[in-house]
């Protein structure tokens, strides 16, 4: 690369006509989009200013695009001081690369930004979108969407995954449907992958929509690539559609680790334990390299039919996978042991584990000791962990800690769980877990 500015710098400071100086110049602007890291482009960048080559709306846009993907809120700041300074604030394509660094590394600022906009394109108004959407607040997504004077297919898929990602999964549909009928708009492969993954958490009526997509799909010839098949199996396996999902995952002339994982987690969430080991270990015989969200289906399963050994060698798989075990597979671990009454080792998972015990993790050793009535064990860390529960979304673990006090006849401290319970308005999260299989 530094042979490259050299070269580029040696061009401009002699150019001999302008078709000459032209080409140099736009070489510049070419190896900033072309540069093999956001360092390098910076670099080429500041190479600009020490040679006082000018600077374009291109080479400006590159070095912005580039740069955003070090979410460093200075250097974009400095950039937007430089992109005012040349005048290309009010360049549409700068501006809304600009507005999209910011929604990345500051968005008050990205807001601020696009207010003062003189010119906004369709790519501009769905940038907003997309960052109201990622600080959670869908509402002024929605208004943002209305306000549009127009919009395309990506305003709407923009849209239907700000609803799909924030948790509501029939606004996303409904959605999908106003773009369909009234919009009269045909979806594009990201569309779709929005709406599959909203299917997926939707049961049956999200099955109903699904298959409704996928033949879509398959009327206007869609190509069943890895990406569009992999959220179809995914999608038919949360709905508990297996047949359908391993369906397509025959169909699928490519496969990766996501695709086999989908179909893992799938199986051993609906209680087909003994096909999800199965396809883990024809996925190690395609040569396939399991990823930590395998790993935790696959330890659900074992946590589901109670296979303690099993469980045991998976679990030492991760590391010789040259993967790290995360919380959630300790805490798959604390559940297997639990659910088979060995407490003491359940106990030793959560004490050697590497990271601090979470509720989810305690939640399960303590559903153990209530299931196997073991109360002297639960003793060991109840005050622990009521140090840790939060009366907005722990309530069930507040009930399982007043049930053990009466497991173990100490009816006082029973009491006075449950008085707690009432004076700091404690209530369960609704569709709350103790362990989560992925």
């Amino acid at each position: 690369m530094q042979s490259i500015v050299v070269s580029l710098s040696n061009h401009l400071i002699r150019p001999t006509n302008h078709a000459f100086f032209f080409k140099s110049f736009n070489s510049w602007a070419s190896a900033i989009r072309n540069a093999p890291s956001p360092q390098k482009a910076l670099n080429i960048y500041s190479q600009m200013h020490r040679q006082s080559v000018p600077f374009d709306s291109f080479s400006m846009l590159y070095t912005l695009k580039s740069c955003t993907q070090l979410r460093n809120q200075e250097i974009i700041q400095h950039l937007h001081a430089h992109i005012m300074k040349l005048g290309f604030g009010n360049h549409v394509y700068v501006a809304t690369s600009l507005l999209h660094a910011y929604v990345v590394v500051s968005f008050v600022d990205a807001c601020v930004l696009f207010d003062e906009m003189p010119e906004k394109n369709t790519v501009t108004w769905n940038t907003m979108i997309a960052g109201y959407s990622r600080s959670g607040d869908v509402e002024r997504a929605r208004l943002v969407f209305e306000e549009m004077p127009l919009r395309d297919v990506a305003s709407w898929s923009a849209m239907l995954t700000a609803y799909v990602n924030n948790g509501n999964q029939e606004c996303g549909l409904s959605v999908f449907r106003d773009m369909v009928m009234d919009g009269g708009l045909k979806p594009d492969q990201v569309t779709a992958g929005s709406v599959l993954s909203g299917c997926a958490h939707l049961g049956h009526l999200g099955l109903v929509v699904g298959k409704s997509v996928h033949g879509f799909m398959v009327k206007n010839g869609w190509e069943l690539n890895v990406e569009i098949g992999t959220v179809l199996v995914d999608m038919y396996a949360k709905c508990g559609f297996l047949k359908g999902a391993a369906r397509v995952f025959e169909l699928m002339q490519e496969r990766n680790v996501m695709s086999w994982t989908a179909l893992i987690c799938g199986s051993a969430q609906h209680g087909y334990s003994k096909a999800a080991l199965s396809l883990f270990e024809m996925m190690r015989k395609a040569g396939v390299k399991p990823n930590e969200l395998t790993f935790t289906g696959i330890l659900s399963a074992c946590v589901h039919t109670g296979l303690v050994e099993e469980g045991q060698k998976y679990f030492k798989l991760i590391e010789e996978s040259g993967l790290e075990p995360q919380i959630h597979h300790y805490g798959c671990m604390v559940d297997l042991y639990g659910k088979a009454g060995l407490l003491e080792e359940a106990y030793e998972v959560i004490k050697k584990m590497r990271f601090e015990p979470n509720v989810v993790v305690w939640s399960a050793f303590l559903c153990a000791c209530k299931e196997h009535k073991q109360f002297e064990m639960a003793e060991r860390v109840v005050e622990q962990v009521m140090k840790m529960v939060k009366p907005d979304n722990d309530g069930g673990v507040y009930s399982l800690i007043s049930d053990l006090y009466a497991l173990g006849g100490k009816w006082d401290d029973a009491e006075r769980v449950r008085n707690l319970m009432v004076n700091q308005h404690v209530r369960k999260a609704r569709g709350s877990s103790f362990v989560r299989s992925g």
